[in-house]
């Protein structure tokens, strides 16, 4: 089952703890305090990027008079919308270039180009999600509450489903990440209908005016070739959705990436903590070019214990972060695009049948593991 004593599961002690904690915010520090110009620069000739790339590809599909233009635009259009979404809106909610006090490139006031709410999304992914990483019956994220990704969750007759749930899920992951940024604001509200009500509608109101661009004001833009618009904006909207699922699938949820009961936030030192991001996250291996259309989500594990430091820095702290991992015997969880994917779907698949068609040991499972397996009999896992 999930891990109930991080340092027990982790062979550590609380001084080597407190010591990694050390390290990790010595990295913390060493990066702040180089913040400056070359990284303004990257974000900013990112902005530029992204939105000169949507301009070109939105001509190309109301212009182009070929099928492969038209497959340019659209392609293009894609990874504009990827960019947008991850390397910009992603990481800029996430306060990573607050430090340059620019009142547009600021958590607090950039609005991304997709369904979700960022304030809705800041509180479920910033807080429930990256505060409570992978807390069973905390963290919203774990399974996206339409996914049972651990043992821990009892299997119910529905998650027979799960299969498909999963393929409907990366189709629409744009809306999911809506719905899911309600789910969590419903909860912080407590009851507070008027709030609830609110909340509602601000999301109703974003979604109505994404649709109006997408559907309506850019097709009818494009004047007689309405229809092919339409249909390019549906298809860029739908490569895009199926590119951030696998991102956000394959950094949480391979072998490797483990899951914690409530209890280990007892009391949780930072260093525990620290300690918590590292085993529950994972990497995905990546050059230059999928590291940014990843928005560097590759780097899972830097992400998690930074998420407000820049993401242009995570492929250099990751060389610092893996070596503290070597120094105290920890699992630097990371495996090809592919392969992370596929032991994804494999834990996907599996869990969607009762536990007694598992030959795994609930506490030493691929997907599922904690401290109790070092007190049991090593059994084969599947």
């Amino acid at each position: 089952m999930a891990i109930s004593d991080i340092a027990a599961y982790s062979h550590l002690t609380q001084q080597d703890i407190d010591a990694l904690a050390r390290e990790l915010d010595a990295i913390r520090e060493d990066v702040e305090q180089s913040l400056g110009e070359r990284d303004a620069a990257y974000v900013h000739r990112t902005i530029k990027f992204q939105r000169s790339l949507e301009i070109v590809a939105r001509a190309l599909i109301a212009l182009s008079p070929s099928r492969r233009g038209l497959a340019l635009g659209v392609a293009s259009l894609a990874f504009a919308k990827s960019v947008e979404n991850m390397e910009l809106g992603h990481n800029i909610t996430h306060g990573q270039w607050d430090w340059m006090n620019d009142p547009e490139i600021h958590s607090t006031t950039w609005e991304w180009d997709m369904m979700g709410v960022s304030s809705q999304w800041q509180y479920s992914h910033n807080y429930r999600h990256h505060v409570m990483t992978n807390i069973v019956g905390v963290d919203d994220d774990l399974g996206f509450g339409v996914i049972r990704m651990t043992r821990d969750e009892p299997w119910e007759r529905v998650h027979l489903l799960q299969p498909l749930r999963n393929v409907l899920l990366a189709v629409v992951f744009e809306l999911g990440i809506a719905l899911h940024g309600i789910h969590s604001e419903r909860d912080r509200a407590e009851g507070d209908q008027a709030r609830i009500a609110q909340t509602r509608s601000t999301l109703k109101r974003k979604i109505a005016r994404q649709a109006l661009k997408d559907y309506v004001l850019h097709p009818a833009l494009s004047l007689k070739r309405w229809r092919r618009t339409l249909v390019a904006n549906a298809v860029a909207n739908l490569l895009r959705n199926l590119w951030a699922y696998v991102v956000i699938f394959c950094g949480h949820f391979p072998d490797g990436a483990e899951k914690f009961n409530p209890e280990v936030l007892t009391d949780e030192s930072r260093g525990e903590w620290y300690l918590r991001q590292i085993l529950g996250s994972a990497n995905f291996r990546a050059g230059p070019v999928l590291a940014f259309a990843s928005g560097n989500l590759c780097y899972q594990i830097e992400h998690h214990l930074f998420p407000d430091l820049p993401s242009n820095r995570y492929a250099q702290i990751a060389v610092r972060v893996r070596a503290v991992c070597e120094k105290y015997g920890l699992s630097y969880t990371t495996g090809s695009l592919a392969r992370q994917y596929l032991l994804t779907l494999r834990t996907i698949h599996k869990l969607a049948l009762p536990d007694r068609f598992l030959s795994a040991t609930a506490d030493d499972a691929p997907e599922t593991s904690s401290e109790r397996k070092f007190r049991q009999t090593p059994a084969r896992a599947v």
